[in-house]
């Protein structure tokens, strides 16, 4: 193993990170409050964890240009979630296991062990065979500084996997024995493979945790696996599904036998920008979800993953949410209360009564605010309740509540002159008095949330700074808004 070479490759990589993040901090479409790249390429969050009282941040990117290349682990940590200071790169391509042009060190977890820091992760390589993808270890004392395991990688794809089809494992710690999940496709349909280990270093297949027979595509990428109340959950990102970008199953798990019996499946975001979700435990016991805003297999559909590569970038997070189990099983995605220390110039309005006339609605700039709202159901005689979102330049973004079909959408087709899609998802009003909405949206995103937060679309917008006013209209009778909040959003 060249230990030296990971660390010369990380010093060439942040070199060029260095080189580049202050004139790609000054561009236009940079996002206010959203996490992101100083420079060079960002998609799916990795290792996410609570260690040493702060919280990290690890993430696949390609420090040396704004589209997707060989794969490397950028870090950052915070106290809050929501301010950010970046560190070193942590893992660089270096070794036969995970250095190739296309390959490196593809997606993982992170795990506290003996007080050392631990990451897994997939390196991807190829040696003349194709494509292989293997699970292996590095590790740290000071949380900053790594050094990959000697013995990696630890664990090769089973014989009835295809080797490249074998990847982001997510580790676990029960009792006194490790647990990772892992995805992989079988037969060209997608699972989750349960493996276990007494030392983080030894692994052991146990059993397939869960698998598609059809239904849900044929690679489930990114699983992750945690106990909420008395159930679990297992999320995953599908391929082969179409515009499901993000599913979580709820069911019982045995530990003796290593089986996940599902009764419940559904969408995590039916956003179009919503993919490889990760969550982890904050230090006051809080679930919280992470994910990258974009998606694989959206996105060759129109140009250049987004226009921010004309700037050096591309890729952000969604924003954090907190996990929550309803009585009835189904899960909310809040948005982190730390949020909230954003909020700048507050408006409020009780109540009133839209129709087909827009009403302008004022939060900060136009350009990052939140709004939050409910929708009296009982007063209502509406059909259709739309929000038109960074409005101006003849452009915007449309958030569509038809109340008569039962449907949520958002179309961003007339968003920014370069963004296409519709997102939709079905709206269940029935025996409701009120409908609630919670929009947040930066530069760059919208992130809309309602019923509860389980009914929620988050998309990719990047408008111009001129189009920053928003509109609510009623069509088909009126609408009645209670309890209207407004804000602007501002790290500083």
């Amino acid at each position: 193993m060249e230990r030296n070479l990971m660390q010369l490759n990380i010093q060439r990589a942040q070199e060029e990170i260095d080189r580049k993040k202050e004139l790609v901090s000054k561009g236009s479409m940079r996002q206010e409050y959203h996490f992101m790249p100083q420079a060079g390429w960002m998609n799916d969050p990795n290792g996410l964890i609570c260690f040493r009282g702060k919280y990290h941040f690890f993430y696949q990117c390609n420090p040396y240009g704004a589209f997707w290349d060989c794969m490397y682990w950028g870090h950052a940590v915070s106290e809050d979630l929501v301010h950010w200071e970046y560190l070193p790169l942590a893992l660089a391509p270096s070794e036969s296991y995970d250095d190739y042009p296309k390959g490196g060190c593809f997606s993982g977890s992170a795990i506290v062990c003996e007080d050392k820091l631990f990451l897994m992760y997939t390196g991807t390589a190829n040696n003349g065979n194709g494509v292989e993808q293997t699970q292996c270890i590095a590790y740290s004392t000071d949380g900053i500084h790594f050094e990959k395991y000697g013995g990696n990688p630890v664990l090769r794809a089973p014989k009835e996997i295809k080797a490249d089809c074998f990847r982001d494992p997510k580790v676990w710690k029960h009792g006194g024995t490790y647990y990772m999940v892992c995805g992989a496709s079988r037969d060209n349909k997608g699972l989750a493979l349960l493996y276990r280990s007494k030392d983080m270093l030894h692994w052991s297949f146990f059993n397939v945790l869960a698998e598609s027979r059809g239904e849900w595509g044929f690679m489930w990428e990114c699983p992750d696996f945690f106990q909420a109340g008395d159930q679990y959950v297992l999320t995953f990102s599908p391929m082969g599904a179409g515009d499901h970008t993000s599913v979580y199953m709820v069911g019982d798990f045995d530990y003796e036998t290593g089986k996940f019996d599902y009764y419940i499946s559904k969408e995590i975001d039916w956003g179009l920008d919503y993919y490889a979700p990760q969550s982890f435990e904050t230090m006051d016991g809080r679930r919280i979800m992470v994910a990258w805003a974009n998606e694989w297999e959206w996105m060759p559909l129109w140009k250049d993953w987004g226009p921010s590569y004309r700037e050096g970038w591309s890729g952000f997070f969604n924003l954090p949410r907190e996990v929550r189990k309803k009585p009835d099983g189904l899960l909310q995605f809040v948005p982190v209360k730390e949020l909230e220390n954003l909020r700048v110039n507050p408006i409020k309005k009780e109540k009133f009564v839209l129709e087909e006339q827009e009403t302008e609605i004022k939060a900060g700039d136009g350009i990052c605010y939140e709004i939050k709202f409910n929708l009296d159901l009982q007063e209502t005689t509406a059909d259709q309740v739309e929000i038109k979102l960074r409005c101006g330049d003849g452009k915007n973004t449309v958030c569509l509540f038809d109340l008569k079909k039962g449907e949520m959408s958002v179309d961003r087709n007339f968003g920014d002159g370069w963004s296409k899609g519709i997102s939709r998802s079905i709206l269940n009003l029935k025996e409701k008095n009120e409908l609630d909405v919670h929009v947040f949206v930066d530069r760059s995103s919208v992130e809309i949330f309602a019923d509860q937060y389980s009914n929620n679309h988050s998309n990719n917008v990047f408008a111009s700074d001129e189009q920053n006013q928003i509109f609510m209209s009623a069509y088909g009778g009126k609408a009645v808004i209670s309890g209207l909040e407004t804000y602007g959003l501002k790290l500083s």
